[in-house]
Formats: C-alpha cells, structure tokens, sequence
C-alpha cells in the first residue's frame, strides 16, 4: 500500500511539520483584557495538538493594542509577554505539534474594540467606514504605517524569542494588510496607493523588517486573500483580482516569505468565507455584543432579528456562493497560485474529506490544507483519517453556530444534533477548557503604583 499523502511530513525552508493538515486561525475571548494569554488558551491549543494535527495556527494576534480586532483575545505587543507565549509553545510542542504566531492587525476591521479603543477611529489604509458593520476608522499617516511596520518585526521577534516555530502576517479577510492591498478599500494617494505595486508596498516592508529583525532562519509566511469578492453589498467595488494577487504573493516571495496560506473574501466573516450555514437565531441572540460598535449594525440587527427581512440579508450573502462546491471551496485559486510560485501553498476552505485532501494534494493545488470548524467539532479528525475514516464519524455540519456565538459565547460546537440533542453534554464539551482550577493567589502586601499616586 502506497503512503498515505495526508501524513508525510512537510518542509519549508526553515522547519518540518508531521504531516499536511493545520488547524487554521480561530480562537475565542478567554484572554486577559490587557492582552495576556490565559490557562484557557493553553488548554484550547492542546486540544488540537493532542488530535493529531501537524502545526496550529494561532488565533489573530495583534501586534498593537490600537489594532486588536477583539477584546479578552491575546496579543503579542509587549516584551513581558513573550514567557507566557513560551509556555504555550511549550505545551503544545509536547505532542510533535508546531505552533506558528498569526501577527495581525485590525485596521478599520475591529469588531469589539473593548476598553482600549472605545470611542477611538480605528487606524487604517482609508478614512472609509467598514462595508458591512459600518466600523468608523481614519487614514493612516505615513508615519504610523512606518511604526506599524516597525511593530509587526518586533512581534516576531517576539515569536521567536518565544521559542515558537515561526509567524503568519494576517494579509487576508479584511484586516488591515487587505485594507492596503485590496483596489477596492484602498483610497491613498500617497506611496502606499494607487498601483499594485504601491498597495502591496505595506505587506513587503513589514516582510523585510521582519527578515531584518530576525534572519533568514525563522519561518515566516503570509495569509492572503486570492479574490477579494468585495462586492457583498452590490455597490461596494469588487476588489483585487486572481492576477493581482498572483503578482503579490511572487511578490511576497522575493522578500522573503517561505509559504502562503490562500483564503478569499475582504471582510469576514465573508459569504466564502467560511462558507456555510448563516443561523439567524444564533446572530440575534449574540449580534447584541457588537451593537455599539459600527454604525451600520443595528441596520444589520434588524434584518437578522425580524424574519419578514432576513430574506435581504440572504440573497445579498448567498449570491457569491452559487455553483461552488461547500468543501475545498478556494482550492481553484490556490491552484493558480502554486503553480505561479516556488514555495508550499497551504489551502483553507471547509476540508473535511480526507479524499478532497488527498486529491488537493496529489494534483498539486496544494501542499498542506487547513481546517477549523471540521476540527473544532473533531479535535482528533487526523486520527479518525488515519484510521481509514473518509470523514469523520460525526461531522462538522458547517452550520457555523460556532462562528456566530463567538463574540458573546464560549467558542466551541453549537450544533445541538450533534450531541444528540443533549445541551448537558453540549455545555460539558463547550466548559471543558475552562477546567483550569487555579490556586487563588493573594496580591503582595507592597502599595501599587496607583495607591502611591494618590498618597499626600
């Protein structure tokens, strides 16, 4: 019997992986406020190291507090820190398993802005408001891109002081690298706007001040959009095209990238991203946390909220999604890219299949895979593959509940089917990871910073 593609080891330039599937980028907010990982992250990421998969990525981990995305999420924007990152690797590294950082930024993207940013414009490539949350934001000046740059190789340097396997830049699905490159969202007319080669300028400085800061031996790859499909509302522009990215990732390349992981969309969550199910019942319980936060979103609350609309929101959603295939739903694109590039291409879209994968693999439109949702429901997915499962043996249903729940809820599965219909056992798997049981500890008797400050 010939080897199975799926668990042949993969390597980059700089390190190995075990085999070819990744658990992508998604995590919940059971972080600190103050940016600080928690026990809860630490169990959630070995959830996924103990199934079996060959590298995690992490969650979107921004590199400045004025460019989280979502607040109780970890970043990576202080030098004290990179211990607690070195205890994640730690754990994770425990069961063969590579953990690689995602740097990121929110840009105008910034979905619950949380005590650090209320009431400020999220910075951005364009004054422009969101498209679809209606998320204020303000243009960048020349000099803060330059910062940002400067705060994205601090982050890896982090990463790798951290003792972890290298670092993705977040360059897809709306955050602040699409706000840059895409031709739809990006207005500027200074020199980072206008052509390609002006719009991609942003993602290839912050590729080379990574590689200035910390050498040519630590990985480092880049998640990108392929198609931008911006036009989710129909007066909004389509964006970058497949040739345009084609161009940024040899781009990307050149400057020293060592893989590119290929998604679509320019916002997210995006109708192709992650395709599947939209659960009205599930947003309108949970949309309520993001109320405050555009002022688009209570136009939005009403089209979910009342079901005599909810058939606007549908179309305008679904439209994207007609004649493409649930499962490897960007396997097309990625294609096009690996065949235009020289290093391993990573695919993202809905794998559950492990016959999809194989076949992915095989024909060379790509090297590896990477799966969220179909994990989060099966943590040990890669064990029931290599027992001979096609899928696993309850399956993800890629309703999406998971997804939605999100800024309010535990993440975890929601799909109450697949419990039998038991919400006990539901609720069990969900608190699992918060069985930390950590010893209280009292503060030090010393008076704080903020007790002196107001001493006569």
């Amino acid at each position: 019997m010939s080897e199975d593609v799926i668990f042949t080891p993969l390597k980059w330039r700089n390190i190995e992986i075990k085999n070819r599937l990744l658990r992508s980028n998604i995590s919940g907010r059971f972080d600190n406020e103050d940016g600080s990982l928690t026990q809860t992250r630490i169990n959630w990421e070995c959830r996924f190291a103990r199934g079996g998969v060959g590298a995690i990525l992490s969650s979107f981990v921004p590199v400045q507090m004025e460019g989280r995305i979502v607040a109780g999420y970890a970043t990576i924007h202080r030098d004290d820190f990179i211990p607690l990152w070195q205890r994640l690797g730690e754990a994770v590294h425990r069961f063969d398993c590579k953990y690689i950082l995602q740097l990121s930024h929110s840009g105008r993207q910034m979905d619950l802005p949380g005590v650090h940013n209320q009431h400020r414009r999220a910075p951005s490539a364009t004054g422009h408001k969101e498209s679809l949350h209606g998320f204020l934001c303000r243009a960048m000046t020349g000099h803060e891109v330059e910062c940002t740059v400067e705060a994205f190789a601090r982050g890896a340097w982090r990463a790798r002081e951290a003792g972890l396997d290298g670092v993705e830049l977040h360059a897809a699905n709306g955050y602040l690298f699409t706000q840059f490159l895409s031709s739809a969202i990006n207005d500027r007319n200074d020199r980072y706007g206008g052509s390609l080669m002006n719009r991609a300028r942003f993602l290839l400085e912050v590729i080379e001040a990574i590689r200035d800061r910390v050498g040519p031996d630590f990985h480092l790859q880049v998640k990108i959009s392929a198609v931008d499909h911006n036009d989710v509302l129909p007066w909004e522009g389509k964006g970058n095209s497949l040739a345009d990215t084609v161009q940024v990732c040899r781009w990307a390349e050149t400057a020293g990238a060592d893989a590119l992981h290929v998604s679509l969309g320019s916002l997210f969550p995006h109708p192709l991203n992650p395709p599947g199910d939209f659960p009205f019942e599930t947003i309108v319980s949970t949309y309520d946390a993001m109320l405050s936060a555009g002022v688009d979103t209570f136009r939005n609350y009403l089209l979910f909220r009342y079901p005599a609309l909810r058939w606007i929101f549908r179309w305008l959603w679904f439209r994207h999604r007609r004649g493409r295939e649930l499962e490897g739903i960007g396997l097309d694109e990625a294609r096009a890219i690996r065949a235009a590039v020289n290093i391993p291409v990573i695919s993202t879209g809905g794998y559950q299949r492990a016959s999809l994968v194989r076949e992915a693999i095989n024909s060379g439109a790509c090297d590896a895979v990477s799966s969220a949702r179909a994990l989060i429901a099966n943590p040990d997915m890669p064990r029931q593959w290599q027992a001979g499962h096609d899928t696993p043996e309850n399956p993800c249903t890629f309703c999406n509940k998971c997804l939605l729940n999100a800024p309010k809820n535990p993440l975890g599965c929601y799909e109450l089917d697949r419990f039998g219909g038991d919400h006990e056992r539901m609720l069990e798997t969900l608190m699992a990871i918060y069985e930390t049981r950590p010893e209280l500890q009292l503060p030090p008797v010393a008076p704080s910073r903020e007790t002196q400050a107001h001493t006569p």
